[in-house]
């Protein structure tokens, strides 16, 4: 490896010594951890203490073979041993997971699929939108991505690697970049004692870098928006902590949206010999791919010095059309360290050179001036080396960043010119670079303590679960990693005909921007509606404004129409577009043209969907509830107004409750909602899940009307509740749960987990209950203790969450190809539900069998998929709803108010959304043992 380190200090990696140099089968290690003291087999009741022990590691820590702790390591959090290695490999779903029956039924659609794909990709030379062919593979690698929200991301893999990038609007390139790493030199009395490669790979290039750490002696640690990365170095008597920091800043609409990370080296001697300590942070301009062969690309040095803060660094120039970006690597010179640097390397030689300059005085060379651009198919790569002073038994501080600064940006049809969010603070010219590393290296402190601010109520909760503190936080790197957008809106972008009756729409956009996410990084569609509706509850609590932009987009797209006519992949009709007065399932393909172009979806015909409308509706109201923003609800009340009208075609019999299509016509897009088709004379085809939304709107547009002071719309309303509500109870409440839909067919009588959403919404909304229940309380403790006895703890042993349907025999409905998944989303709306009837264990069991199953068993981390089924397959990987989460925290927060409006009750401490406070209660302090079986 040509380490230059004297023997007596190189030992072999052998488990259980203290002494591990690096490790002979480290390369293919993969894994994920959180912390926790109950399994999810744990049945105790809920008034037993002890919920929230950070101490039981679990089988993610179990390779771990060191002592070190670390620098200031949380103790709850995603915590894995970089040895760890998950037993099970999972594939993503494909034709061949589709039973018989099933594939005769979607044949048509099959075929209609082979000729579209190949017309996108061979015909178009572009992307699918949803790629069912060349599935993203598994690789349990996942760790916190870097960077704010909608400025692109680069996530860090647990093993230290660059490995997931997203710099290009919304396209993801799923690529591990070797030459992208940190590195280590000790030196005693001015000689070189240890040099290693912070990494357990062992690449074929690169290779007189001395690769291949011992990953039994480092642990990785995610918290997000943080990070840690522990290592105990063999031999050396000192210990490295990582700390990874991204601004993600509640109620923050600056700082949270810039293309920035942070890493602090916190380096601890144990020794009684004083070190110089060197980390150097290498970096290859661009990815080794696509775009990269050109050439043309260029680094040169800078130091930017401001406010008696000195920043120096390397600029990785990559000017390659549509969206040129530079990358700043950088560090903060003090008085107790050197900034070095080399300006360019080749990353695909033996990198001896670079090796060699930082083995001889753990520094770099720094030569002055900018290199020459590379040539085509040769790469460049740059470093920059922090050197420090660690007195005996003492410690230092290494801070280095990484920034991005692709500024304008062009979507997939180079139609439209864009610039992001952070170019308000920062500046259009593609030069900022230098001045988001320095700004990011003097405000990391500050962002850490409104980071800890924001998260420490959750974390002290004791009555909280440890693997909740985790799931609530660690989930939303979707919000920042969802292939999100954040964009500033042109003043003449707005059309005025359709602004005018919306008053702060204009206002709202201006001032915070237009946002989008992706549905999922395989579902490539911004802001999936249906999907939003469970994923938006983070959004609301956490950056309300930017779901306001959200709706006031949505609420835009609307009221437009696109009469091009298109084939449906489904049922192979004809059909336009986009109809007016119907919200559209997407806003569009970031490898299209965004905002300009919705619906890439062309599975279904989507405005014949009968949850869409029902969701902006509930959506708007919740919003209300939420924010008190008046303004807002008085311009979303044309627009419900509009989309409710539209819904009405719906209700055929005019019985109160609109009916099903006969096909999958709601977000359960493969689970078909099945007629009566033997019947002499069809009956109302009515579904729980649509119904129950249908009724909640309903319920919601009566109090709007109230509001907006619309009384004879408000006696119009409460007329169709009143019938819809007889119909609904008539035609589905069997005694235990409300069948999945009311035909004659088999599965009709299926428990779906997801039937109670429309009192969901309504006790999020405080509605639901009183004057203004719509469902008899009685009825949905009943309907969700029976999801819990079947869909719960009759499925995989109670330790996978809930499937989305279950027979009334105990056996996972496989009528569809999505009735026998489990969808990680819905079901932690599902537990937000339960808290919100009372049922918090019930609640908190469900949604900890996902979290242990996504996150400890498949290795899942960061990349939370849609679904999984009982063995085998996951589909979609990171996936918006799943988001969901900060439904159940919400139903906590709710729940405490409740008791805190109680005579004689205790203020308490509130749980840290930002929304407002309350006394603390938690899932042990809910219920004094769990629910009986019916």
């Amino acid at each position: 490896m040509g380490t230059g380190v004297p023997a007596s200090e190189q030992t072999r990696c052998a488990k259980r010594d203290p002494q591990v140099y690096c490790p002979e089968n480290a390369g293919g290690t993969e894994a994920g951890q959180v912390t926790d003291l109950q399994s999810p087999e744990d049945n105790r009741p809920q008034s037993e203490p002890g919920g929230s022990s950070p101490e039981d590691s679990g089988q993610l820590m179990a390779s771990y073979e060191g002592k070190a702790k670390g620098y200031q390591v949380p103790p709850f959090g995603w915590r894995i041993c970089l040895a760890h290695e998950f037993a099970e490999k999972r594939k993503p779903f494909n034709a061949n997971n589709v039973s018989l029956s099933n594939l005769i039924k979607h044949l048509g659609m099959g075929l209609r699929y082979l000729q579209w794909w190949y017309r996108k990709t061979q015909v178009e030379k572009k992307t699918p939108f949803i790629d069912l062919i060349n599935c993203v593979p598994l690789r349990q690698i996942y760790g916190c991505p870097l960077g704010g929200i909608g400025g692109g991301t680069i996530t860090r893999g647990w093993r230290g690697q660059f490995c997931r990038w997203q710099l290009n609007p919304g396209m993801y390139q799923h690529r591990t970049v070797i030459a992208d790493q940190f590195t280590v030199c000790l030196r005693r009395e001015g000689k070189t004692v240890y040099q290693q490669v912070l990494s357990v790979e062992r690449p074929s290039v690169l290779r007189s870098w001395n690769w291949g750490l011992c990953g039994y002696f480092a642990f990785y640690h995610a918290l997000y928006p943080r990070a840690w990365t522990v290592y105990q170095l063999p031999g050396q008597n000192v210990t490295l902590t990582c700390r990874q920091i991204t601004p993600i800043l509640p109620h923050d609409y600056q700082d949270s949206s810039l293309p920035v990370g942070v890493f602090v080296w916190d380096v601890e001697n144990e020794g009684d010999e004083a070190l110089d300590v060197s980390i150097m942070f290498s970096m290859r301009n661009g990815l080794g791919v696509g775009d990269d062969a050109p050439g043309g690309l260029w680094n040169e040095p800078f130091c930017l010095e401001r406010d008696g803060e000195t920043v120096q660094g390397l600029l990785l120039h990559h000017p390659t059309p549509p969206n040129p970006y530079t990358m700043a690597v950088a560090a903060r010179l003090t008085a107790d360290t050197t900034v070095t640097h080399i300006t360019a390397f080749d990353p695909d030689s033996t990198g001896q050179q670079v090796w060699q300059d930082l083995l001889q005085d753990g520094q770099l060379d720094s030569p002055a001036g900018q290199s020459t651009p590379s040539q085509k198919g040769v790469g460049i790569a740059g470093a920059v080396c922090v050197t420090g002073k660690l007195p005996p038994r003492g410690q230092c501080r290494l801070e280095f960043s990484l920034a991005w600064d692709m500024p304008r940006i062009m979507f997939g049809a180079k139609g439209q010119v864009y610039y992001r969010r952070y170019t308000r603070f920062f500046g259009r010219d593609g030069n900022a670079a230098p001045a988001l590393s320095h700004y990011a290296l003097c405000r990391y402190i500050d962002w850490e303590e409104k980071i800890s601010a924001w998260q420490s109520p959750v974390l002290d909760d004791r009555s909280l679960p440890a693997w909740y503190k985790s799931a609530l936080f660690n989930e939303l790197y979707f919000l920042a990693d969802g292939g999100t957008v954040w964009l500033e809106v042109p003043e003449d972008s707005l059309p005025d005909e359709l602004v005018g009756s919306m008053c702060q729409l204009r206002p709202i956009l201006q001032e915070y921007g237009r946002f989008g996410y992706l549905e999922g990084q395989e579902y490539r569609m911004y802001n999936t509606y249906d999907v939003h509706f469970y994923a938006s509850f983070a959004l609301i609590m956490l950056w309300p404004k930017l779901e306001l932009s959200l709706q006031y987009d949505m609420a835009l797209a609307t009221l437009r129409e696109d009469l091009t006519r298109r084939q449906y992949l489904m049922s192979g009709v004809m059909a336009p577009v986009k109809r007016r007065n119907v919200i559209p399932h997407d806003i569009g393909d970031p490898d299209d043209e965004p905002w300009l172009r919705v619906n890439a979806y062309v599975v279904h015909d989507t405005a014949d969907w009968k949850d869409l409308n029902l969701k902006f509706v509930l959506q708007v109201y919740r919003d209300y509830h939420l924010t008190g923003d008046q303004s807002f609800l008085r311009d979303m009340w044309p627009v419900c107004l509009a989309v409710m009208e539209s819904e009405m075609k719906f209700d055929k019999d005019q019985d109160g409750l609109i009916e099903n299509g006969g096909y999958a016509d709601q977000t359960y897009d493969g689970w078909i909602t099945t007629g009566p088709s033997l019947t002499p004379k069809p009956m109302s085809l009515i579904s729980a899940y649509c119904g129950g939304l249908w009724l909640a709107a309903v319920a919601v547009m009566v109090q709007m009307a109230v509001l907006c002071g619309a009384k004879d719309i408000q006696d119009k309303f409460s007329s169709i509740l009143r019938r819809g509500q007889e119909a609904y109870e008539r035609l589905l409440w069997n005694g235990r749960y409300y069948n999945y839909d009311c035909s004659p067919q088999p599965q009709s009588c299926s428990i779906m987990s997801d039937q109670c959403a429309g009192q969901w919404f309504l006790k999020a909304s405080g509605l639901g209950e009183g004057d203004t229940e719509v469902f008899p309380t009685q009825h949905v403790v009943c309907a969700l203790q029976t999801i819990f006895e079947f869909n719960v703890r009759a499925f995989a042993g109670g330790a996978m969450g809930a499937v989305n349907g279950m027979q009334p025999h105990g056996v996972p409905d496989r009528s569809s190809v999505q009735s026998d998944e489990v969808w990680v989303g819905v079901v932690y709306g599902l537990a937000a539900t339960m808290i919100q009837e009372g049922l918090t264990w019930e609640g908190f069991q469900t949604a900890e069998g996902c979290y242990r199953t996504v996150w400890e068993r498949l290795g899942l981390a960061f990349q939370t998929p849609e679904a999984y089924c009982q063995q085998r397959v996951f589909r979609s990987l990171a996936y918006m709803r799943p988001l969901s989460i900060w439904a159940m925290q919400l139903a906590l927060q709710q729940q405490q108010h409740k008791k805190a409006s109680k005579p004689g009750a205790q203020q308490g401490t509130g749980l840290g959304t930002g929304l407002s406070t309350g006394p603390n209660l938690g899932p042990k302090e809910a219920t004094a043992k769990p629910k009986e079986a019916l």
